[in-house]
């Protein structure tokens, strides 16, 4: 199995559209690290409102 299969498997419960909330959960991080990983770039997101949504598929790229 590829690492991208293995990480789709981690990721199984959650939704498809993350948020930053799930996403520190996932990577064991605190929001204030997440927050940065999302301003600098690291982890592509969407801005709705105020509000951050990171895809599934960009937090895999973020694995790889």
């Amino acid at each position: 199995m590829t690492n991208r299969g293995t990480h789709r498997i981690m990721l199984q419960g959650y939704p498809d559209i993350l948020n930053i909330e799930q996403v520190c959960e996932i990577l064991k991080i605190s929001t204030k690290t997440g927050y940065r990983l999302l301003k600098d770039g690291k982890i592509r997101s969407l801005k709705v409102g105020r509000s951050y949504r990171i895809p599934k598929d960009h937090l895999v790229a973020y694995f790889m």
